[in-house]
């Protein structure tokens, strides 16, 4: 193991944006509420079950955003047609539903702006300083001004987001493709690369993938289905791995 926890053989960090290196994942998860919650009202009436942290968790955290309403729709048996990706967010689509979703997250991050994690942060620069390359992999589109937003888009030498996503063809979490792009864009290959996940479809990413080492994130007490999903190691912060010194 390095100085960072890592083992040896590993040559390249792949980091996910929400809740990794940035706290919108409390975000992400309040505006879905906000939004299924007002479309099961409106379809159910008032005595709808709502969207829930176990909802939350289990069918939309780090997948990409049409596959979340496609997969959470599919648990309480509702079918909607997929419509097309700009559909307006009044449209009674799976498309439609995410940009609703989506406006509601930039509304937020307007309003409340973006806090990183500093840790992380700091463990991203440890690693670069000691010669490792390093790759932002998120399902979002908004990757680019998140980044931008807390002064981090340098520390990263390949970005894998929403929008690289759509415009080559990769399928999201929970499989591997984007972070083998990724891995791929660096020069390297999947076991010289660690993956820094918080969510479980990202552990079954990483663990698809065959990638040297898979590091868990646990933000919301669930370490035990992080290991489950397939993490190596399970931390609450990247300060417990090293590069702090």
């Amino acid at each position: 193991m390095t100085e960072l926890g890592l083992p040896e053989e590993i040559k390249a960090c792949l980091f996910d944006l929400d809740g990794v290196v940035t706290r919108t994942a409390v975000v992400h998860a309040a505006a879905w509420k906000e939004m299924f919650d007002a479309f099961l009202r409106e379809r159910e009436g008032e005595h709808f079950r709502p969207f829930d942290d176990h909802d939350y968790d289990k069918y939309v955290d780090g997948l990409p955003r049409a596959d979340g309403v496609r997969t959470f729709l599919t648990s309480r048996g509702i079918e909607l047609p997929d419509g097309n990706p700009d559909d307006p967010p009044g449209a009674e689509t799976v498309h439609g539903l995410g940009n609703r979703k989506n406006a509601l997250v930039l509304e937020k991050i307007r309003t409340d702006g973006v806090e990183a994690y500093d840790d992380t942060l700091t463990y991203i620069r440890a690693a670069r300083a000691q010669g490792l390359r390093t790759a932002i992999v998120s399902s979002s589109a908004n990757c680019r001004d998140v980044l931008r937003a807390i002064d981090a888009e340098d520390l990263f030498d390949v970005r894998v987001d929403g929008v690289v996503a759509a415009e080559r063809g990769l399928p999201g979490k929970p499989h591997p493709d984007t972070f083998l792009a990724a891995a791929h864009d660096l020069g390297l290959d999947a076991p010289r690369s660690a993956v820094f996940e918080d969510a479980l479809a990202g552990m079954d990413a990483g663990r698809a993938g065959g990638f040297g080492y898979v590091v868990g994130l646990d933000r919301v007490g669930q370490a035990d289905a992080l290991y489950e999903h397939g993490a190596d190691i399970v931390v609450k912060g990247l300060a417990e791995l090293g590069g702090h010194a």
